[in-house]
């Protein structure tokens, strides 16, 4: 079934220009790992991670410098013609900061909040009251986002004592799920007693387990309409963080479970961190529920498929449209719903060249030394010789031109 019908429906929440919740697209976010007094290299991720496509991105506030840089961020990045919003990610000083640089306050398009760190014991309410004074005197969204490993320890204390009075008491996981999700409720629910809108609050219970966080979701998913943020708060590295990702987000929201979405992955020293926004992207896409860029099909390979030319190319065909979204995005509206196949050889290659916008089937092992391209199912070229990657790249642009720039016959 498709998930879009079984969508959960939550309040919907402006984000600057974005919207949350109601019937919006799901969003995907990233977070810069930038010290954000560094404006200039901040600026940069910022602008990289827009131009992969992360519709939000989150900045780190931790010091006085930090909060002092965000505004000349924000007014950097207006110059630079990007107006993707800012989110300012607050532990333990937040309501100082906030409160001593309101030119911070004032470009952040929200504040993340954690309720388990706003301050200690009898200050907790105190700093955090003042938060959402802040929000409120700024008319700024919050997320409340609580986190496993910094869980409140009241609360913890709390669940932990009443848990420790059953006759049969729970798994100390089960309590801690219980826990976070009270923690986020308890804290949104004390938040629009202090008068933050219940459209103005966004929640997210993050854990750093599949099976936990899928739990903990399908629990808070059923106790408020608020919208939430999915996403493990440690993914990991490399094929660990994606696969990690991909397990727990597509479960929910294949059940309709999530507004917005971002994969915490740990990037390889000096790794790109617009990587994270493409694995997002692609968990959406896969689930039919948003396009983002054209789609590759190709073959994996197998004792038919003599050379590496078919992947090569098929890496080529893909640079190559990710290269050409910023501009075909502008240009030519629903080309992110194109579907190209590149084929290795004769078993599948036509079959999937059909089904696909336009494919190339390249020759196998024992086969004729050509190529016949397909588009919208129909075998219309035969390439050959050296230059087969350069032609099969200029039919996909002018198919491109031709269906989604208004030159339909």
């Amino acid at each position: 079934m498709n998930p879009m019908a079984l969508r959960r429906v939550a309040r919907q929440v402006h984000i600057g220009t974005v919207r949350l919740g109601g019937d919006a697209p799901i969003v995907v976010q990233s977070m810069t790992n930038t010290d954000t007094a560094d404006v200039e290299a901040t600026t940069a991720q910022v602008l990289a991670l827009a131009q992969a496509g992360s519709e939000l991105v989150r900045v780190t506030v931790n010091s006085a410098e930090a909060a002092r840089g965000v505004a000349p961020l924000r007014a950097a990045l207006d110059r630079a013609g990007c107006a993707i919003p800012l989110v300012g990610d607050f532990h333990f000083n937040g309501h100082k900061l906030l409160a001593e640089f309101p030119d911070c306050a004032r470009a952040l398009a929200k504040f993340r909040i954690n309720p388990g760190n706003v301050g200690p014991g009898s200050r907790r309410d105190e700093q955090f009251a003042r938060l959402i004074q802040l929000a409120l005197e700024y008319d700024k969204p919050v997320r409340i986002g609580v986190n496993w490993g910094s869980l409140d320890p009241q609360v913890m204390a709390r669940f932990m004592d009443d848990n420790g009075r059953l006759p049969q008491p729970e798994p100390v996981t089960q309590v801690m799920r219980r826990a976070l999700v009270a923690s986020a409720l308890e804290s949104a629910a004390q938040a629009e007693a202090w008068g933050l809108s219940g459209d103005r609050i966004v929640l997210s219970c993050k854990v750093s387990g599949v099976q936990d966080l899928i739990a903990v979701y399908r629990d808070l998913a059923q106790r408020c309409d608020y919208p939430l943020h999915l996403g493990l708060t440690e993914a990991g590295m490399g094929t660990q963080g994606v696969v990690a990702s991909t397990a727990a987000l597509a479960v929910l929201l294949q059940e309709g479970i999530g507004d917005t979405i971002r994969v915490s992955l740990t990037p390889e020293p000096g790794g790109d961190r617009a990587e994270e926004v493409r694995v997002a992207q692609q968990i959406l896409q896969s689930q039919g529920l948003r396009a983002f860029t054209p789609q590759v099909t190709a073959c994996p390979g197998c004792g038919r498929t003599t050379s590496t030319y078919f992947q090569s190319l098929a890496q080529r065909i893909e640079v190559y449209l990710r290269q050409q979204m910023p501009v075909w995005r502008q240009r030519y509206p629903g080309v992110e719903g194109l579907h190209v196949a590149v084929m290795g050889c004769v078993v599948n290659g036509p079959g999937e060249s059909k089904l696909a916008d336009i494919g190339i089937s390249l020759p196998g092992s024992g086969e004729r030394p050509v190529a016949p391209v397909y588009v919208d199912g129909a075998k219309t070229v035969t390439l050959k010789g050296e230059h087969i990657a350069e032609e099969f790249q200029a039919l996909v642009a002018q198919y491109v031109q031709r269906r989604y720039g208004g030159e339909q016959s």
